[in-house]
């Protein structure tokens, strides 16, 4: 039976991608050692990284007084990181779920945190909109998707203070203009690589902003000033995510990613919203492109274990929505082929059938 990726993270990564990356692990690049086993400081994992940083400028539109570095670990290091090195006073953060929780938790130890817009009032199924921004912050601070809860922001703030986004769930899916951003980050598990490596893109002009002293490692300019080989890299993961970064390129880019995301998405929304057995979960124009989130319609919720065991038993995999919203949800990560969204859509579709007749 075919099976259907809709992780959550770790995810769905292009074949293409995995076919070369098996390859690697026994022979990378002719040089008859494993890409597990080889050194960081050889040339040819040098022109691996080199390639990753180029083709990430290349895909995002990314200007050239910003500089790219990956380091190693998952994106929550940065919960810390950025306030450690860009906390002075007084930071505002928009609180929009569990990551957001926790970046503010970590921000807090360096300094005043603001709340500036929140959408914790109704469980965070909206995107905080024509909100202030207070122009003595030092910073401002989004997640730009909600895995867990299924919102996302569909345009770039435009703010007065250095504006800083974990965009760990949806970075490469949708154009976004860089130049209104002090610093991206994310993890890679999602669109990217597999899990235990970090994309940092920061403006040049931040690098002279750090506030405190700090040890090595959690200094930004430690990263930039030694290309992200300060310490060994995550040499595997690099390496997957520069064939997954060639195969976007292949396809067409952001821009093509973006109008088959776009596809899919309003694909599974419209049967969302059609299928008398369920309801959508996020507001109709915060709907998130990659987490698609969903739960059983009023009074039929007792079915939902059932539709989880009915979509198993038919090649769906990881669409248990996370325990603090329930119910559903299909993320539809870059990689995500349009088939497994029909394929979805077909299942619910005949479950509607087997409970309606």
């Amino acid at each position: 039976m075919k099976k259907y990726n809709f992780n959550a993270g770790p995810s769905v990564l292009p074949d293409a991608a995995l076919e070369n990356a098996a390859k690697a692990i026994i022979d990378f690049n002719g040089t008859g050692l494993s890409i597990l086993s080889i050194s960081h400081r050889t040339k040819e994992f040098e022109e691996v990284l080199a390639s990753a940083q180029s083709l990430f400028r290349e895909l995002l539109h990314i200007p050239d007084n910003y500089k790219i570095f990956f380091v190693g670990g998952g994106a929550s290091t940065q919960f810390f990181h950025i306030p450690a090195n860009f906390l002075k006073t007084k930071a505002g953060y928009v609180h929009t779920g569990v990551w957001t929780k926790k970046a503010i938790k970590e921000a807090k130890l360096f300094g005043e945190v603001q709340i500036i817009a929140s959408s914790e009032d109704k469980n965070f199924t909206y995107i905080p909109k024509g909100f202030e921004i207070p122009s003595d912050l030092d910073y401002l601070y989004i997640c730009a998707n909600n895995t867990i809860y299924g919102s996302e922001y569909k345009t770039d703030i435009d703010s007065p203070v250095p504006l800083i986004a974990d965009m760990s769930s949806d970075i490469l899916s949708r154009p976004v203009d860089v130049s209104k951003y002090a610093l991206i980050y994310g993890g890679a598990q999602k669109n990217l690589a597999p899990a235990g490596v970090t994309f940092v893109i920061i403006r040049d002009d931040m690098l002279q902003k750090v506030v405190r002293e700090l040890p090595s490692m959690v200094n930004v300019n430690t990263h930039v000033d030694n290309d992200s080989m300060f310490n060994t890299p995550p040499v595997f993961p690099i390496y997957v995510m520069n064939e997954v970064l060639k195969w976007l390129k292949s396809i067409g880019g952001v821009e093509e990613i973006y109008r088959r995301n776009v596809e899919k998405a309003e694909m599974l929304y419209n049967e969302i919203d059609r299928n008398s057995l369920f309801r959508p979960t996020v507001a109709k124009e915060d709907r998130s492109l990659m987490n698609i989130c969903f739960v059983m319609a009023e009074g039929k919720e007792d079915l939902a274990p059932e539709f989880l065991e009915f979509a198993k038993a038919r090649g769906m995999v990881g669409i248990k929505g996370h325990r603090l919203v329930g119910g559903f949800r299909a993320s539809c990560y870059n990689a995500c082929p349009k088939e497994a969204v029909e394929a979805l859509i077909a299942c619910m579709q005949e479950f509607e059938k087997l409970k309606t007749e």
